[in-house]
């Protein structure tokens, strides 16, 4: 196996992590011209994009499977080419039958290079000793912002819609034209069975991966209705608050791996779950706009390295193969995303919007409560292991 520890490996999972963030974000700007275009409802529409996660979801089960038995870079290849190919289908299906299949097929790509991705990132960061983790994941941050600020200014400059996703494309392919030769050719391929139910420190990190996805999800879903309604901010400003938090991820990612080198894994749980409970009371306490804003911001910096963090732990568990477990996170965030903002509009419709957002508060407290448990595994399997 040649080294995974080389500047063109990193650049390689860099630029993955960058795909994906780059082709969910060209899709999202183009929902509006699909729903026109095929003349259906909100309920309709609300279908179509289950088509997405559900494919996601399956290819992501398979993609730890595949993964384990011949390595994550034949994924990655297939997967990345796959969503550069697929998003032009998104702009030209003229049925919502062959939108439903075309959606299917681009959330089967994106499921599939989620987990190869991940699965390289944590090889690569092992043969470097030291954590990169964080950077890995900003980079599917900068990735969203890019190809979202990207199609906007194309849709605003008159570009039509399928114009605009062959352009996407054409970049999406030139990254992996870079990628390919520069991901590592064999990685350690892992024997025993193909499939195995998540178990053990895994099955905590994946719940703990649903609790954090979950937040992530909320606050790009609920957090404008939660300002507006308590009448923080005006409707055209309500998105401002989400605009915070994400940017405050990204840098908080940025700046991650250096945080983690410095204070631990465990320090960063801590601590990161303890300053996003920080931000929801500030946000849900907040008298002013700028107070709620800085809510935003604390949620964005606390939760920013707990998903990289997660992940690195489920490379360094030994009760499951790294693929299998990787997924099964994967998976659990994913599941987080899609059905965690329901449930936030179920409590919402019980007891209001801002118990909801308690609910996540409290939610975010097993990560802190969880910390030293996780950790303190690992500590004990380093033992034996040495």
């Amino acid at each position: 196996m040649s080294s995974a520890d080389r500047p063109a490996t990193r650049l390689a999972t860099r630029l993955a992590f960058f795909v994906a963030g780059f082709g969910i974000a060209c899709w999202a700007p183009l929902v509006p011209f699909a729903k026109a275009r095929l003349a259906v409802d909100d309920g309709v529409l609300g279908l179509l994009l289950l088509s997405l996660g559900i494919g996601s979801v399956v290819a992501m089960l398979l993609t730890g499977v595949l993964s384990a038995r011949h390595g994550s870079r034949p994924i990655i290849v297939a997967s990345g080419f796959g969503l550069a190919l697929v998003l032009p289908l998104l702009a030209i299906a003229s049925s919502p039958i062959s939108l439903a299949l075309a959606l299917f097929a681009f959330g089967a790509a994106l499921g599939s290079i989620d987990v190869a991705m991940n699965i390289h990132a944590v090889e690569v960061e092992r043969a470097a000793g030291r954590p990169l983790m964080s950077g890995f994941h900003a980079l599917f941050s900068i990735g969203g912002f890019a190809g979202s600020a990207l199609v906007t200014v194309l849709l605003s400059l008159q570009v039509g819609a399928l114009a605009c996703t062959l352009i996407c494309s054409v970049l999406m392919l030139i990254a992996m034209f870079v990628t390919w030769p520069r991901l590592l050719r064999s990685v350690r391929v892992q024997e025993g069975p193909l499939f195995v139910l998540p178990h053990g420190s895994v099955l905590l990190l994946a719940l703990l991966g649903a609790i954090t996805f979950l937040v992530e999800g909320a606050m790009l879903d609920w957090s404008a209705l939660l300002v507006i309604g308590a009448g923080l901010v005006t409707e055209a400003q309500g998105g401002a608050g989400y605009i915070v938090f994400s940017i405050a991820m990204t840098i908080g990612r940025l700046g991650g791996d250096a945080v983690v080198a410095r204070i631990g894994d465990r320090t960063t749980l801590l601590w990161g779950s303890l300053i996003a409970i920080a931000g929801f009371v500030v946000l849900l306490t907040a008298p002013v706009a700028a107070v709620a804003i800085g809510g935003f911001l604390l949620i964005g910096l606390g939760a920013s390295n707990l998903v990289p963090v997660l992940f690195r732990r489920a490379a360094r568990q030994t009760v499951m193969p790294t693929g299998l477990a990787v997924a099964a996170i994967t998976t659990a965030g994913y599941a987080g995303v899609l059905i965690g903002p329901a449930g936030v509009g179920f409590v919402a419709r019980l007891g209001g919007l801002p118990m909801a957002f308690w609910l996540l508060a409290v939610l975010m407290g097993l990560v802190t409560l969880s910390a030293r448990i996780v950790t303190a595994e690992q500590h004990r399997m380093s033992r034996v292991d040495a």
